[in-house]
């Protein structure tokens, strides 16, 4: 499974592979349970996990970024339950992150991710738009 082909789903929890499309939907496949089932645009929206941004006090980065540094960092990721913890710990991993726009449970939303990510053992590197190319040629 590759980083790039993961959704947020609004409105259900956690993140999900993207299996296939469908006129009114999509089908996808969860990362907690690898539960496969189809989700309807009627009722849900649906997010690419590399098209999202974090404010930070320069400019916006990709989440990815985020993930890379708390996987570098030797700090414990800390239980989403607890947003104190959940805040100083980025407050040490990701320092030049905007808190005053990033909310609470944003912070917790990126733990919760990121354990998931770990867990299912996905890669945090996003291949470049030559290997993209390449990989289509073949």
């Amino acid at each position: 499974m590759e980083y790039s082909k993961l959704i947020s789903v609004v409105g259900m929890p956690g993140l999900f592979e993207f299996v296939a499309s469908k006129t009114d939907g999509a089908i996808v496949r969860s990362l907690d349970d690898k539960q496969t089932k189809f989700v309807s645009n009627r009722q849900h929206q649906f997010t690419q996990v590399v098209n999202i941004e974090v404010f930070t006090q320069r400019e916006n980065v990709n989440l990815i970024e985020v993930f890379q540094a708390m996987k570098a960092s030797v700090e414990v990721v800390p239980s989403e339950k607890d947003p104190k913890a959940v805040k100083a710990y980025f407050e040490k991993v990701y320092p030049t992150m905007d808190f005053d726009r990033v909310y609470a449970s944003d912070m917790k939303k990126m733990v919760k991710w990121f354990v998931q990510l770990q867990a299912a053992e996905i890669s945090l590197d996003i291949p470049t738009e030559e290997e993209v190319a390449t990989k289509e040629a073949e």
